[in-house]
């Protein structure tokens, strides 16, 4: 399976601990596709549908339904944990992770 980043998949988080986000859902691929191309383990951030308007949340609509990208939960998966591809961040939806992912750990 090819991953690349802004890639929509997936995911099965199961077992989790304490607060983690859980379950199988959809997430978004961090990563660079350097990462995804050669190392067995990608960077993902968990998409909810349940979530209150916090700056390191990112309202993304995907399969008809509104979501977040919680970029607070961001978590390193093997790729074993990838079920699927669902689809890709728009463009304008690049941009805001971009910001938020530089504004939450980079400044």
């Amino acid at each position: 399976m090819d991953l690349s980043q802004y890639q929509i998949v997936l995911v099965n988080l199961d077992p989790t601990i304490g607060s983690e986000i859980k379950k199988t859902r959809p997430c978004v691929i961090i990563s660079p596709d350097e990462l995804n191309k050669y190392l067995r383990a990608i960077v993902i951030a968990p998409m909810t549908t349940k979530s209150k308007k916090y700056p390191t949340r990112i309202e993304v609509k995907h399969d008809s339904k509104i979501g977040w990208i919680v970029i607070d939960q961001i978590r390193t998966i093997g790729n074993q944990r990838i079920i699927k591809v669902l689809g890709r961040l728009s463009q304008p939806e690049i941009k805001v992770v971009k910001s938020v992912l530089k504004e939450t750990y980079v400044d």
